[in-house]
């Protein structure tokens, strides 16, 4: 519970502390510019708040782990994907999206604190208890702290914390552990196909490397 508040937090700091020409810089989603993946996390604000709102009965079908499934490498080509750029673009000026960012995202940041993490909630029509989901969502937070400051080096990034957690939850997902050379950076990008292998980080990875990328959705 506290780490998905300090990973948020630290997410809707960076992208509050944006310069306006930071909007129009591509980020580390394909086929989004920062605007437009700052458009999504309203999208995921909105998602966590919705979803905490929506008691379940049912025992848990998902947990952190199994939340996430391995898709599809992203292209930008999804509609749902377009639909967002689209958003982002009808807002015009950066202050705008920051605004509705801070405004949703910190709504959805208090209702996290307040809620019971033994409390089960539905959403994608699966049941999980209120800790295991916003557990889930620590590696959302990071993975798109990593997309906001690719291109932004003077942008803080995500913490040592949810980076190592992220790692965790990923090699778990891919049901594989990274090499101990790997930085859990390194291992976040490379293994969601963020980015390609270096060629030592392809020899150190061995057989695993033909089984790159991971990434979840």
């Amino acid at each position: 519970m506290d780490l998905f508040s300090s990973s948020w937090s630290a997410l809707l700091d960076a992208v509050a502390g944006l310069r306006d020409e930071d909007f129009a810089r591509p980020s580390g989603c394909a086929g989004w510019l920062v605007r437009d993946l700052v458009c999504h996390l309203v999208i995921d604000a909105q998602d966590v708040l919705i979803t905490l709102a929506t008691p379940a009965t049912g025992e848990p079908t998902r947990d952190e782990v199994t939340y996430w499934n391995v898709v599809d490498a992203p292209t930008g080509d999804d509609p749902l994907d377009a639909l967002t750029v689209r958003l982002a673009a009808a807002y015009q000026e950066p202050w705008l999206l920051k605004f509705h960012l801070d405004d949703v995202g910190s709504a959805a940041g208090r209702a996290a604190g307040l809620a019971d993490p033994g409390a089960r909630v539905s959403t994608r029509d699966e049941v999980l208890t209120v800790g295991d989901y916003l557990r889930a969502y620590v590696l959302e937070w990071t993975l798109h702290h990593l997309d906001l400051v690719a291109h932004l080096p003077d942008v803080p990034g995500p913490s040592a914390e949810g980076l190592a957690r992220s790692r965790r939850t990923l090699e778990r997902i891919a049901g594989t552990a990274f090499p101990p050379s790997f930085t859990d950076r390194d291992a976040l990008l490379v293994g969601t196909g963020r980015r390609a292998p270096t060629e030592a980080e392809r020899a150190a990875l061995g057989e695993k490397a033909a089984r790159l990328p991971f990434p979840v959705g």
